[in-house]
């Protein structure tokens, strides 16, 4: 049997179950933006295939099921057929405190690996809908937080976990059916790699794992021989308060690829820290794009290395808020990776729009609470033989949008614009992708917090190339930062402009052209 059957069929088990859980949800977040992940993993907790969802959970796994298994074994939880593990903190985890996680074990008839999914929950409590705070501090006012604990055991529920996520989570009757969703899609998992067991056997199914795995560590060694060897160094911002935080890497490329965020501030007393599973996405994605295609499995993420200093932004000492590091550093940080692999590639594009502009709003309604969240899209950078895509979701995010239609009909929201943001993106030989406006009003009182970035900085152009166009947001007309959390009264307009990308080279009416005589001399 050739290796590569069981690695696709692998893959596709990791699609169907994304498949499974973005239709079984009830959240617009899940059911329409596919804001979730899945993947297998085996015994050993070495992912061996994953869908393509979204890039800051899919990183993430290689840190957070690591961390999740030593916990396992650390406190003693013996894990049995039918169980089944929830967990939300991010310093075990590996994202926030929104992307509720869920890990089966898949015993054939020993255990042979997991399933394991992550979805981004809407609401997980605390004090801010949508519960990404942009004024948390701490871990503590962004949420509730679930250490690792079952929540299925031997095929039944574990009553009083379920009891304990409906408390806390604010909108509990959509939260428990994405959680249910969740669990759907484990199971199917576990079903088909079962089925796997049962046609090849368990012990050819390692195998062919297992060569899936050094197939991909050959792959990326091969697409990197021909790189330059060396280090390069690039450093970025992001916006907190009325100053500017840096994000800074030294990129060393080589047998293995190693990031080194020495130089890198320290974490902050807000939102923006991002933990360790992050930061490691993050540079796994941008890596992974100047690779190419690669099976994405263990074989690849052992190639890439990432060192920050305990304390530091992208690797803060519990409980700093992380809320924003998950949607807004994870950006910065793939953008200076980007930015680092510019200096030693040449077809490194110019800088995305940088942000994920994420909206929360809710509050009573008919009697009721409900939250919402979305994440919006923007300009992509232009590249040196094209220019950027517009209004589209870029790097970490690889979400859709909401569909107005189903926003409106589910939540007291009227939508007033939603277009293209025509010129902001950054001039150059090539221009970047234009930005979006989304402009809706409220029919009901409600609270509306925005956390993003690339207000004051447009993402950078590259070659000569102009930033793109910062962006902006007002609320009935009154100029706003980049985060913020305010009170929205029925008719009050808000209006969000995301950034454009960056241009790529110098435009051809900046350059000095000469002219050459024709064979006539003319």
């Amino acid at each position: 049997m050739n290796w590569e059957v069981v690695h696709r069929a692998t893959v596709f088990i990791s699609e169907e179950m994304g498949v499974a859980l973005k239709r079984s949800a009830l959240s617009p977040n899940i059911r329409e933006r596919m804001d979730h992940s899945c993947a297998i993993v085996d015994a050993q907790g070495r992912i061996v295939a994953q869908a393509e969802h979204i890039p800051v959970h899919l990183g993430s796994f290689k840190v957070g099921v690591s961390n999740l298994l030593n916990h396992i074994e650390r406190e003693g939880i013996e894990l049995q057929e039918g169980d089944t593990v929830l967990f939300n903190d991010p310093y075990i985890s590996g994202t926030h405190l929104n992307d509720v996680g869920v890990i089966t074990p898949i015993f054939a008839p020993s255990l042979i690996g997991y399933a394991v999914n992550k979805a981004h929950q809407v609401d997980v409590g605390g004090p801010v809908p949508g519960s990404i705070n942009p004024n948390a501090s701490t871990l503590y006012e962004e949420g509730f937080v679930i250490p690792p604990v079952k929540l299925m055991r031997r095929g039944e529920p574990v009553k009083e976990v379920f009891k304990m996520v409906e408390e806390n989570f604010k909108v509990p009757y959509v939260s428990l059916g994405d959680l249910r969703a969740q669990l759907a899609a484990n199971r199917l998992g576990v079903m088909r790699v079962k089925q796997l067991v049962e046609k090849y056997g368990a012990q050819r199914l390692q195998e062919g794992w297992d060569s899936s795995i050094d197939y991909a560590k050959e792959m990326v060694r091969r697409r990197t021989s021909s790189w330059p060897t060396g280090s390069f160094q690039a450093e970025d911002y992001l916006e907190w308060r009325d100053g500017l935080v840096k994000v800074k890497v030294t990129l060393t490329l080589g047998q293995t690829i190693v990031a080194d965020f020495e130089g890198t501030d320290p974490q902050i007393d807000g939102p923006l820290n991002a933990v360790p599973g992050v930061t490691y996405s993050a540079v796994s994605f941008a890596v992974r794009c100047a690779v190419g295609e690669v099976p994405t499995n263990h074989g690849f993420y052992s190639s890439v290395e990432v060192k920050a200093s305990e304390g530091s932004l992208v690797n803060p000492r519990k409980p700093a808020a992380v809320g924003g590091g998950n949607v807004e550093t994870s950006q910065r940080v793939a953008d200076v990776t980007f930015l680092a692999l510019s200096k030693a590639l040449p077809w490194i594009p110019a800088a995305a729009h940088g942000t994920m502009m994420n909206v929360m709003m809710g509050g009573t309604w008919n009697g009721r609470y409900w939250s919402y969240y979305e994440t919006l899209g923007g300009g992509s950078g232009a590249r040196p033989d094209g220019d950027g895509e517009s209004a589209v979701h870029i790097n970490m995010s690889n979400t859709l949008n909401t569909p107005i239609e189903v926003a409106e009909r589910q939540f007291p929201l009227f939508f007033t614009r939603y277009q293209v943001r025509v010129g902001s993106g950054g001039s150059g030989k090539f221009r970047g992708g234009d930005g979006i406006v989304r402009a809706f009003k409220l029919t009901a009182p409600a609270t509306v917090s925005l956390l993003a970035d690339r207000f004051k900085l447009g993402p950078w152009g590259l070659a000569g190339g102009s930033p793109g166009k910062p962006g902006r947001a007002t609320v009935n007309g009154r100029e706003m930062p980049s985060k913020f959390t305010v009170k929205v009264n029925p008719e009050e307009e808000v209006v969000l402009e995301t950034p454009g990308g960056g241009g790529y080279g110098i435009p051809i009416d900046a350059k000095t052209l000469t002219s050459t005589p024709d064979r006539d001399g003319k």
